[in-house]
């Protein structure tokens, strides 16, 4: 059960509902959003109780009954989509968003040439991987902090967003300082301590899903970083494991209907990843569009068969620019923006 308080509720009156609440014998989550105080009170058993001697407290303007395992994150919380804005970069509303570049931060002149490229295609945010974790050990990891360099100056010459991805703890404040979005990949959907650190982070967290993650599992997840304070989630479909080898994973586009139906949270589609192969990403991405995702992420390379890591995924400039004069025409004809 969720108790909100009044946008002009007083400190004192947040901690006499906390009190008495503690005083029923439950523990509570507390969550300080910018205009509301709410209380998460957890393992409730008797909702009237509750009602009865938390509802007349001053300072309380509603207590919500959440059946769902995951509260913060549930539709039953929040009526509204949440809209996540950077400056003049918007997820989650009717707008498409299209983040694209290298899975990997290889050399600086490289990465410009696809922010470059990207940007002129009408992409908003470039994505880029610093840290890699990777299947192999033998495999690319990285630039690390050089790369978050090559990043940032990307950023400053094109004016792009960046996404980029944090793999452990100890990465999060570095990271931070050079990430727009921070991205969980999909390997670390259920590394909790992470989840909790980045949710006490004010930055938006692109969240992926794991390859083997039921839905509910997966709201969860971001469940963890939206209960540390973080409301700021942006979910993203990559593909689950099925038996299918023809491609890299299979694509879960009902996951795109129903998180909708669940959440209040915005959902993208990763089409390079589930497919594992370029010819099949333009047609899994306009059918992630059509479902009604908030937008996608691509890999894209400029020379894809040079790649240091994922080239056999990676469209080249001109199929990235016929997929986003795709993407166009679809948006118009069902009445959203790019």
């Amino acid at each position: 059960m969720i108790i909100i308080m009044r946008s002009d509720a007083k400190k004192s009156e947040v901690e006499e509902v906390i009190k008495k609440v503690e005083n029923l014998g439950y523990e509570i989550k507390l969550f300080k959003g910018v205009k509301k105080t709410v209380i998460h009170i957890i393992g409730v058993s008797d909702r009237s109780m509750i009602r009865k001697e938390i509802e007349q407290l001053s300072g309380v303007e509603k207590l919500v009954s959440i059946l769902q395992p995951f509260k913060f994150v549930s539709r039953e919380f929040k009526k509204d989509d949440t809209k996540i804005n950077i400056d003049d970069v918007n997820l989650g509303g009717d707008e498409i968003t299209v983040m694209a570049g290298p899975c990997a931060v290889e050399t600086e002149e490289t990465l410009l040439k696809i922010a470059d490229i990207v940007k002129k295609a009408g992409a908003k945010i470039l994505r880029g991987g610093a840290f890699k974790p990777r299947t192999s050990p033998y495999s690319f990891q990285g630039l690390g902090q050089k790369g978050l360099e090559f990043l940032a100056k990307a950023r400053e010459k094109t004016g792009l967003k960046i996404v980029t991805e944090v793999v452990s703890v100890e990465d999060v404040p570095i990271v931070t300082q050079y990430a727009d979005i921070l991205q969980i990949g999909a390997r670390n959907m259920q590394n909790y301590s992470l989840l909790k650190t980045v949710g006490r982070f004010n930055k938006p967290v692109l969240l992926k899903r794991g390859i083997s993650a039921t839905i509910e599992e997966f709201l969860m997840a971001a469940e963890y970083i939206v209960s540390e304070g973080n409301p700021n989630v942006i979910l993203c479909e990559r593909g689950i494991r099925t038996y299918e080898r023809y491609t890299r994973y299979t694509l879960d586009i009902s996951a795109v209907p129903v998180i909708k139906n669940l959440s209040h949270l915005p959902i993208i589609i990763d089409p390079s990843h589930a497919a594992g192969d370029w010819r099949f990403v333009s047609a899994l991405a306009k059918a992630g569009i059509a479902a009604g995702s908030s937008g996608l992420i691509i890999e894209v390379h400029n020379e894809p068969e040079k790649a240091l890591s994922d080239g056999k995924q990676s469209l080249n400039p001109s199929n990235f620019k016929k997929l986003m004069e795709d993407i166009k025409a679809i948006a118009k004809a069902i009445g959203r923006d790019i």
